[in-house]
């Protein structure tokens, strides 16, 4: 299985999406279950297939955010190398083909947030930087064609 490197912040925010599903969202849809049986026969009830099947997407998340969160490790930022880029650095580009400057954060997917500037590690443009050092030129195929980035800066 692959681990996935995230921020405390990424790791408690797992942690409350998990409370709250297991603790609110069950408890809403135990609670129209029961309605819909109340309503009679269960062969005819679409309220009730209805509920079930949500119950049933419902616990299929926790599970999948469960497991998400077994294979997570919290990064310190201290431990983090900053003569490449790595997952939680911080970079700023500039884009060669129309000279301008972007900055985005490598996270993990979990916490990717493009309009906070947050780029999975996975994404292509996040896995054309990684390990890619300062002043270097990244290649990256994006649906779009290629784009050459320079990397003018890494920080966190």
């Amino acid at each position: 299985m692959a681990i996935n490197y995230v921020t405390q912040q990424g790791y408690d925010s797992l942690i409350e999406q998990i409370a709250h599903l297991e603790k609110v969202e069950r408890k809403r849809i135990t609670g129209q279950i029961a309605d819909a049986r109340d309503k009679g026969d269960l062969s005819e009830n679409a309220e009730y297939d209805a509920a079930k099947e949500e119950q049933g997407l419902l616990e299929m998340k926790i599970s999948q955010l469960k497991n998400t969160m077994a294979n997570c490790r919290v990064i310190d930022p201290k431990d983090i190398d900053l003569s490449k880029v790595n997952i939680l650095s911080k970079v700023r580009l500039l884009n060669k083909k129309v000279n301008k400057e972007v900055s985005y954060t490598i996270v993990d997917e979990s916490e990717a947030d493009l309009k906070a500037g947050k780029i999975s590690v996975k994404s292509p443009i996040g896995e054309g930087l990684m390990g890619k050092k300062l002043g270097e030129i990244a290649e990256i195929q994006v649906p779009a064609g290629i784009i050459h980035f320079e990397i003018l800066e890494i920080g966190l």
